[in-house]
């Protein structure tokens, strides 16, 4: 990296330019203010076409011969320097565990020579920001406070000859590797979508899309952050839901965020944040059921049964092809059944349609029938669905 010092050049006029200049205002000047003013008899001379009054000479009031317009004004290019464009594409070409290259396009300028950039970069979730320099170049090496598995975020401006200062870049975040000799260097994506569901007086449900890794997604880290300076890891998760414990003071923000990592260590860019509601939210009711199972026992004796179980359709359209699954809470086992091909792993029933009932209208119903034994207990299930979709009972 390479510091570069403001060069104290300035575009300034000529002295005897500027002496001559300055002469001539007071001249024309003297002589506008000197002239007669015009009487009933005496006409005011036409005014000369091309020539406008000096800045800062006195105001001169004349009638303008009929039928003449007044001559136009002479508009002046503005002299003003015009600070340098911003430079843009700023990329990292190379990222270690101790430095991180970037790269970018040069700023131009239309008065005067780029002369360098200055550059800005923190670590995320931090109150330290720090700076460094780079000469009339498009490439340099950071390596201060570049440590293994950290969120930095660089942005940059340009400077010119004359010490003015462009605006600054599209902001750039990367994401160091934990290791720079393999097996494997790549972090993962970032987790997206991260949202707040359920929030009671002491807990707080989070959920978010899952990350990608060129190799595998090992786990989730979920993080506390007081919007200031601390930041604080406070579980690991293998899927993508989490419900934290809410704090027992109130802090100035609680927000939360989510980095995927993988096998070996890497962690991603974090996730956006997420700030905690100050009240308890209230989940939304669930949606009407579409389907209603009813589960009648015929005939029951010691070590068997028999039952029938009728499933309804209770949407507008119709169910082309069903599955009704049950668990039952006692210890039955089915051993035969009948309207409906029937299976059983663990608790779990499966019934699925036959090809006479295989269509349920809206309003519609069909009734199969179950054969089996028990020993402890034949209580009756209190939970159906028909194809993955929960069902009212009863």
């Amino acid at each position: 990296m390479t510091g570069v010092s403001r060069s104290s050049l300035f575009c300034r006029p000529r002295p005897a330019l500027l002496a001559a200049v300055l002469l001539s205002t007071a001249v024309l000047g003297t002589a506008l203010s000197a002239a007669p003013a015009a009487d009933a008899a005496t006409a005011a001379p036409a005014a000369h076409p091309g020539v406008a009054p000096a800045a800062g000479a006195a105001a001169v009031s004349a009638a303008a011969p009929a039928g003449t317009a007044p001559p136009a004004p002479v508009s002046t290019p503005s002299t003003t320097p015009v600070p340098p464009s911003p430079p843009t594409n700023l990329t990292a070409s190379e990222v270690r565990t101790g430095s991180i290259t970037l790269t970018w396009t040069a700023a131009t300028s239309s008065c005067c020579a780029i002369t360098g950039y200055d550059i800005t970069y923190y670590q995320e979730f931090g109150d330290v920001i720090l700076s460094a320099t780079a000469g009339a170049v498009t490439t340099t090496t950071i390596t201060a406070h570049v440590g293994p598995g950290m969120q930095l975020s660089f942005r940059m401006i340009a400077r010119d000859s004359l010490g003015q200062r462009s605006n600054w870049s599209d902001r750039l975040t990367v994401v160091t590797p934990v290791t720079d000799t393999g097996p494997d260097t790549t972090p993962p994506s970032a987790p997206q979508s991260l949202t707040v569901g359920e929030v009671t007086a002491s807990t707080v449900a989070l959920s978010w899309s899952p990350s990608t890794d060129n190799v595998g997604v090992l786990g989730y880290n979920v993080y506390r952050f007081d919007g200031w300076f601390t930041s604080r890891l406070i579980a690991t998760v293998p899927g993508t839901t989490y419900t934290a414990s809410l704090p027992t003071s109130t802090p100035l923000r609680d927000l939360y965020y989510v980095r995927a990592r993988d096998a070996v260590g890497n962690v991603s860019i974090a996730s956006n944040t997420v700030e905690m509601p100050t009240t308890p939210t209230t989940p939304p009711p669930p949606p009407p059921s579409t389907c209603r199972v009813t589960y009648r026992n015929q005939s029951e004796w010691a070590g068997g049964f028999v039952a029938t179980a009728t499933v309804h359709n209770l949407g507008a359209a119709p169910v082309d092809g069903w599955t009704v699954t049950f668990s039952y809470p006692g210890d039955q086992q089915v051993t035969s059944g009948w309207n409906a091909t029937i299976g059983q792993t663990g608790a779990t029933v499966t019934a699925r349609n036959v090809d006479w009932n295989r269509v349920l209208p809206p309003d519609g119903s069909a009734t199969f029938g179950i054969q089996g034994r028990w020993g402890v207990s034949d209580a009756p299930p209190t939970g159906f669905s028909l194809n993955g979709a929960p069902c009212a009972v009863g």
